[in-house]
């Protein structure tokens, strides 16, 4: 029987030697007398001797010896046994008292608290969760510790603590959610598998609505994925799945879509590899989820998968899919930051990622014409700039939106009188869509400046323009921005002869070449004189839309006038084309009505004026067997079916080709004096 005077009371001198004592047997037999004592004390109901045995043992765990430090903890052990269900009114205590050591520099003092730790709380159980977030802050430490052994201890208790939890319906998840976000962001990778533990324990947890909590979270869980230990990636991994799972409306009824998580998602699509890839499932999977009212977020998904279509391996390709689906006129869009969006990847290096934007914009531009046509100025400069694209899809696409603007009903807000035009000029351009006039200036100014793009791209986006839209209307506009808007002679004869070549030979403008045959039949009399005073910047071009309209008894004047030019280089390669065009088979009918009685005489004219011009080339030996194949005995009677009053003014037409002609003569008299004075000054 301990002495009520001894310090020790109520344990004995002898037993406190044996608590402190440097080997563990020892220290272990005084706990167990320490156990049988406290429950001896219970059966007796010596409270105060118990509260007192408790701060004896306090002491203990409080003293700088180590030994006693080592004793205090398992007496703390001890005394947490001994008490078993009437632990009641010390839990707190000894709680406190074991929580004291884990600051402790010696290691097995640290791992001893551990164990002393583990039969405290295994006791207490519930109560324990009182001091939870001194507990969890102790584990949070021990995950890190130096020591093996240390942090074996640790994970030991933190497995209790956790089944206590997991067992506790009045458990408080918001202190716990919060002490995790606190530490979230740690770059230590054993606190970081600690955290993700405990994040996988909540969401095992019945009735706890996870929604709330995620925006908190997510993002230091998707920082986790960058870990380099692959158990941590691996966990997080894990978690992140189970917590889009938990994220289900199914699971938890919300229907809306969670635009703070959206938008921590989209930051990850552009960090590391393994963050992008989970967040791009997160997204496509959420269009799952929500449905149309992802579209609230439309701009933000859009920058998170439009720069990764390029990669088969990431759910970029799939979002992309699922948000086009979900786009339809009874659903509205944030338009601005859409368009936004969609503007800067036009931009973009790669070349899926420009296609994907383009689609995106006709897709809309369809989808809310009213809405998108307030964009197509902001759009404009961005479209003409992707005509220089080196990808053929692109070009492709890029036109067919531009096309698609061009035939918007809506076109009130271009004033062609902004583009300095007479108002004879504007009133000549009728019914033509002000956007396509609008776009064709630009055109031209885009060909003017690179002229590398005109000779490479220029046939294959003006044939594609004439594919979407009218080709009457594209070659007229043209033609009339050439003639009123363009000073510079050299640059508009080779225009010209690049738009005469599409006109002979594309298979899309051969409705345009019937209709000029009979202009008056198919109302595009005002076209032929357009297209002719622009033609007449290039002679050969000119002499071969008369062909082509079968003009010819005017082609003969034209033909007599052809002697007085300065025969240039370019003039006789296009008199060289000219005479492969009616060799080819677009021009048939023109070698057949060399047969016609009609017709004869006058285009024989003409052609036997081209031979005189053409040197001795392949070209001259073509066209003289074709001269000399003209029979000389009965020709091809053609029926005298009256033709309607054809209502253009040769003579006047005429008169506008000598007065080009004779500009172009001064034109090229400056160009030579240019010439010289430059030889000279570098002479």
């Amino acid at each position: 029987m301990a002495d009520p005077s001894n310090k020790y009371y109520p344990l004995t001198p002898a037993l406190v030697r044996a608590l402190t004592d440097k080997l563990y047997e020892k220290r272990k037999a005084a706990a167990l007398e320490i156990e049988k004592l406290v429950k001896e004390l219970i059966k007796q109901n010596r409270i105060k001797d118990l509260g007192k045995l408790i701060e004896v043992i306090e002491e203990l765990t409080a003293t700088p010896n180590g030994n006693c430090r080592k004793g205090g903890l398992i007496g703390l052990a001890a005394i947490a046994i001994g008490l078993g269900k009437n632990y009641g009114e010390f839990s707190e205590k000894l709680l406190t008292s074991a929580l004291t050591c884990f600051t402790d520099a010696d290691s097995r003092v640290r791992y001893f608290a551990c164990e002393s730790l583990y039969n405290v709380v295994k006791i207490c159980r519930t109560s324990a969760l009182n001091q939870f977030d001194k507990l969890f802050d102790v584990l949070w430490k021990l995950s890190s510790d130096s020591e093996q052994t240390v942090r074996s201890g640790a994970e030991l208790l933190d497995r209790l603590i956790k089944e206590i939890v997991r067992s506790s319906p009045d458990f408080d998840v918001d202190e716990l959610m919060l002490l995790i976000r606190e530490r979230i962001y740690s770059n230590n990778s054993s606190n970081r598998r600690f955290i993700i533990g405990w994040l996988h324990t909540v969401l095992k947890m019945p009735n706890f609505k996870v929604t709330h909590f995620v925006p908190e979270v997510v993002d230091g869980l998707f920082k986790v994925l960058d870990d380099p230990s692959p158990a941590v990636h691996d966990t997080a991994v894990t978690v992140l799945s189970e917590l889009l799972h938990a994220l289900d409306p199914e699971q938890n009824g919300d229907l809306e879509a969670p635009t703070p998580i959206i938008n921590i998602l989209v930051a990850h699509t552009n960090t590391s590899a393994p963050a992008r890839e989970i967040a791009l499932i997160w997204l496509n999977q959420f269009c799952v989820f929500y449905g149309k009212s992802i579209l609230n977020n439309l701009s933000a998904m859009l920058a998170a998968c439009l720069d990764w279509l390029y990669n088969d391996k990431l759910k970029a390709n799939e979002l992309n899919k699922r948000l086009s689906e979900l786009v339809d006129p009874g659903t509205e869009i944030e338009m601005d930051s859409v368009v936004d969006v969609l503007s800067a990847h036009l931009r973009h290096e790669q070349t899926q990622t420009r296609i994907a934007s383009l689609n995106w914009i006709r897709l809309l531009h369809s989808t809310y014409p009213k809405a998108m046509f307030v964009y197509i100025n902001r759009l404009f400069p961005v479209l003409l700039d992707l005509l220089m694209d080196s990808a053929d899809d692109v070009l492709m696409l890029d036109i067919m939106l531009i096309t698609d603007f061009c035939s918007s009903a809506n076109q009130t807000e271009v004033d062609l009188k902004s583009f300095d035009l007479s108002d004879e000029v504007i009133t000549q351009f009728g019914d033509i869509s002000p956007y396509l006039v609008k776009f064709c200036l630009s055109l031209l100014d885009l060909f003017k400046s690179d002229p590398k793009l005109m000779d490479e791209r220029g046939i294959q986006i003006i044939r594609q323009l004439c594919l979407l839209l009218e080709p009457a209307d594209v070659f007229k506009s043209l033609a009339l921005l050439l003639i009123h808007k363009e000073e510079d002679v050299e640059f508009l004869s080779r225009l010209v002869a690049m738009l005469n070549r599409i006109l002979l030979t594309a298979n899309e403008l051969f409705k345009l070449r019937v209709s000029l045959k009979s202009p008056q039949e198919n109302n595009v009399v005002n076209l032929f004189e357009c297209l002719y005073r622009c033609w007449c910047y290039q002679p050969i071009c000119l002499l071969s839309l008369c062909l082509l309209s079968q003009n010819y008894q005017h082609a003969v004047d034209l033909a007599a006038r052809l002697s007085e030019l300065d025969l240039t280089v370019d003039i006789l390669t296009e008199l060289d084309r000219l005479v492969q065009l009616i060799e080819s088979p677009i021009l048939a009918y023109v070698r057949m009505d060399l047969l016609s009685s009609e017709h004869q005489r006058p285009l024989a004219s003409v052609l036997s004026a081209l031979l005189m011009l053409l040197p001795q080339t392949e070209a001259f030996n073509t066209l003289h067997k074709r001269l000399q194949a003209i029979p000389h005995l009965q020709l091809i009677e053609t029926p005298k079916t009256p033709k309607p009053q054809l209502n253009l003014d040769f003579k006047k037409l005429l008169t506008h080709f000598d007065k080009i002609s004779s500009e172009r003569k001064e034109n090229l008299r400056r160009k030579h004096v240019a010439l010289l004075n430059s030889m000279a000054r570098n002479s």
